[in-house]
């Protein structure tokens, strides 16, 4: 079972791509974990208490932007390779090129779809 963790200081995007995954969870085919704040999951990682097969996050949050995020598990050998999407209502193309020199695996942009989100996922974890 694939471990996929969503960050998003967003409640309502948390509990929407939790209905979208809702399939891939009964069907054990991913674990699904949420997070509101992306310094405690970074906390949590660098700790060995979380790990992931996949991360998705938002970029503009409060306490630690996604893209910031994400730079610091690319520099961590332990998360280097591990696919990063990154879920945001921000579709420039210098925000995208900034996300493609850190590493991040892909772009998707909110609002999303139930098969979108999914799709993306599965894609990306060739399941």
């Amino acid at each position: 079972m694939k471990r996929v963790i969503l960050v998003d200081d967003s409640k309502t995007i948390l509990a929407t791509a939790e209905m979208a995954v809702e399939d891939l969870v009964n069907t054990d085919t991913i674990s699904f974990t949420t997070y509101l704040n992306p310094a405690e999951l970074l906390e949590a990682l660098e700790s060995g208490a979380e790990d992931y097969d996949m991360l998705i996050s938002d970029i503009n949050m409060p306490q630690l932007n996604g893209l910031d995020l994400s730079a610091k598990l690319k520099a961590n050998a332990a998360f280097k390779n591990k696919p990063i999407l990154i879920l945001t209502t921000e579709s420039s193309a210098d925000m995208k090129a900034k996300g493609k020199a850190i590493g991040v695996t892909g772009w998707l942009v909110k609002p999303f779809s139930n098969e979108k989100l999914t799709k993306a996922i599965s894609m990306v974890l060739g399941l």
